[in-house]
């Protein structure tokens, strides 16, 4: 008696399962992973991509921000790294990726 009322559970839930009843309970996860997709991977990406495009556009004679703060003119640009004029006479060596925002023009003279 237990058995075959086992197997008329079994049965039902296969076919339940082959109606959309496992969809449906899969849902809710994958509303999730969209919503997770589309709130926070897609702008990091984007954010990713702009400032990829920054950094590669940098030249001599913009004046940047680093990610430690530091303010300066760029004097050298490379495929990799900057030369960073931080004070008169005093240049460092960076990498392009630490330039952390563009600033617009003159913005060091009007800080300083």
């Amino acid at each position: 008696m237990l058995i075959s009322s086992a197997h008329a559970q079994a049965g039902s839930s296969v076919s339940g399962m082959l109606s959309g009843e496992g969809l449906m309970g899969m849902l809710p996860i994958i509303l999730m992973f969209a919503l997770l997709y589309f709130l926070m991977i897609r702008p990091q990406m984007k954010r990713a991509k702009e400032q990829k495009a920054m950094t590669d556009a940098l030249q001599k004679g913009d004046e940047v921000v680093t990610a430690a703060g530091i303010v300066g003119k760029i004097t050298k640009a490379g495929e990799v790294y900057i030369s960073l004029e931080i004070a008169p006479g005093t240049e460092i060596q960076m990498l392009k990726a630490s330039v952390q925002t563009l600033l617009p023009k003159g913005s060091i003279k009007a800080i300083a």
